[in-house]
């Protein structure tokens, strides 16, 4: 029996509505799918930011799915960011296990500091072409500023201090991936998680260390303040005793 002719436009109505609903999940997915960078590093910074306060913890895995629904994001940006993670020594995933937060040992903090102070030396040993005494004013601005932190106990500034005293070089690079290298490595030994307990005595020496190395800067010595960094201020062996004492001896992580 035909409907009558008055519900037609009330059927057509919801007809419409229903695919109106539709397009606009369709958009929304398609949207997602083709919005993935963006949405990757959302995520990478989500996990980051959890790291680093300390609600994933190292030797964890991490509930992928629960992150999923807790995010309202697909399996796909999830996956993208924790590759990331991965390549960058975060995380290890375990193939049908999962994904689990790295701890450092002293095999990696080993190598780490090996790294890096091959990385900074090198680029100290090329800040000629860009190196000012502006720059040098700024590293004693900053040792000045570091010891009134350790005077005063204040671990937050001191830590600040001394990123950016070697930042004050690593910006002279024009080597974007050894700058963020050398950056995603400190974060691994600094920041996951961050602690605020200090080895006092360490940060007094390793103050000592950036007032050395600021002094070879001032003098020009470039290949000079660059083999002070490699083999004093970021050697293994010289701050071994510390590092035992703080990453283990402590619980704790960070320079």
């Amino acid at each position: 029996m035909p409907a009558p002719f008055n519900a037609l436009p009330q059927r057509a109505g919801l007809e419409q509505l229903i695919y109106q609903m539709y397009i606009e999940s369709m958009s929304d997915a398609i949207s997602q799918e083709f919005d993935l960078p963006s949405l990757s590093v959302r995520v990478y910074e989500e996990l980051k930011r959890r790291l680093n306060e300390g609600t994933l913890k190292p030797g964890q895995f991490i509930d992928l799915s629960a992150l999923g629904r807790e995010l309202g994001m697909s399996r796909t940006p999830l996956r993208d960011a924790l590759i990331r993670l991965e390549l960058e020594g975060f995380v290890t995933v375990y193939p049908r296990r999962g994904v689990m937060v790295r701890a450092l040992d002293l095999a990696d903090i080993r190598d780490i500091y090996q790294t890096v102070g091959a990385l900074e030396g090198a680029v100290a040993a090329k800040a000629a072409e860009r190196f000012a005494g502006e720059d040098a004013d700024r590293m004693r601005e900053l040792c000045e500023s570091m010891s009134a932190a350790l005077a005063a106990d204040d671990f937050d500034t001191y830590y600040a201090g001394n990123l950016a005293f070697h930042d004050v070089y690593l910006d002279l690079s024009d080597n974007a991936d050894l700058v963020r290298t050398v950056r995603v490595f400190k974060e691994r030994l600094y920041d996951f998680p961050r602690r605020s307990a200090y080895v006092k005595e360490w940060e007094l020496a390793s103050n000592k260390e950036h007032e050395e190395i600021e002094a070879r800067f001032r003098a020009l010595d470039f290949d000079g303040a660059a083999a002070y960094i490699r083999d004093v201020h970021w050697n293994y062996e010289v701050q071994e005793r510390y590092i035992r004492w703080y990453y283990f001896a402590m619980g704790t992580a960070g320079r």
